[in-house]
């Protein structure tokens, strides 16, 4: 990996005018290394922009607002971050599909897009894979620094996640010694939630619908009950993480109302490795990791519920 490190790193250096991308409903693994990897190439004297994603959430946005690439921005090299199918290019992004100069991610399922990748499934975020280029690339500074930091911290749910490993204490370690203010970060992220987000929170546990003798569990969030609540987008971040703290669960299933009948499904499965949730998602057009994975159904309700217990069904060990 760390060829393809030097590589990655290399390769920036030889050009300039470079845009990056962020993927779909962009989280805080992908909004960070975009900013952070953007940070770092001005430090060094590049021309560098992120292109606007109109997904973003307020949570996220402050990360990237200073990067967004100005209208009529025309870039010679283009970089995608934590970005592992096609299906996650927001529309804007897909015009650049077929000029993604260097593609960085850390998904089991990446789709070998890019004329070069520097691809490590090994890591918990692709904050650490930017991180690691970054610092191929000179000294990081707090500018950089906070924003890996927020993508290393949230794709690990603050370092609880079963996929946090040595490394990625070793790269939160190295942020925090550039004396950014990582306490805003996690305040933000993992110790504060809005009345509408508990409340969608209390309607989802209120819901639940258990399978596999209570192994799994299905909590779901239609429309209605957005419009109800009168609850946005920043809202509803990351209600992904909810069905995995349920006492004796190892699949996890939430789904979410995107428009009438399109759901977004969030499946989130145990160590023990029962359930590979990458492969049962991939079943349904998706991907991700072990144990964390995704995937966009259409259907009504009930229907996609068969889908995805026929899904997971077809790839459990037990």
């Amino acid at each position: 990996m760390s060829s393809d490190i030097t590589k990655a790193a290399a390769l920036l250096r030889q050009h300039n005018n470079i845009l990056i991308l962020t993927h779909r409903r962009p989280d805080g693994d992908t909004a960070g290394c975009a900013a952070g990897l953007c940070a770092m190439l001005r430090q060094i004297g590049k021309t560098a922009y992120v292109l606007y994603n109109p997904d973003i959430t307020a949570s996220n946005r402050g990360y990237l607002e200073p990067y967004w690439a100005p209208a009529g921005y025309a870039p010679e090299f283009v970089v995608s971050v934590d970005i592992a199918s096609r299906s996650l290019f927001f529309p804007a992004a897909e015009e650049y599909f077929d000029r993604i100069g260097l593609a960085v991610d850390h998904h089991p399922s990446f789709e070998g897009f890019g004329a070069a990748q520097c691809v490590d499934a090994s890591c918990a975020a692709c904050g650490e894979i930017v991180y690691a280029i970054c610092r191929e690339l000179g000294e990081i500074t707090p500018e950089a620094a906070l924003p890996l930091y927020a993508a290393v911290s949230t794709d690990t749910g603050c370092f609880v996640y079963a996929n946090t490993t040595a490394n990625t204490h070793r790269v939160a370690a190295a942020l925090l010694e550039t004396g950014i203010d990582y306490f805003a970060v996690n305040k933000r992220h993992f110790r504060t939630k809005s009345r509408k987000r508990l409340a969608l929170e209390a309607d989802m546990l209120g819901n639940m619908e258990f399978f596999h003798e209570g192994r799994g569990v299905f909590m779901c969030v239609p429309r209605s009950l957005m419009a109800r609540l009168e609850a946005t987008e920043n809202d509803a971040e990351d209600l992904s993480a909810l069905a995995g703290l349920v006492e004796g669960v190892d699949c996890g299933v939430v789904l979410r109302e995107l428009k009438p009948d399109e759901w977004k499904i969030s499946l989130r499965t145990g160590a023990n490795g029962r359930v590979n949730a990458t492969l049962a998602c991939q079943r349904l057009g998706g991907g991700g990791h072990a144990m964390a994975a995704g995937a966009t159904v259409q259907g009504a309700l009930e229907e996609v519920k068969r889908r995805v217990l026929e899904a997971v069904d077809a790839v459990k060990l037990s």
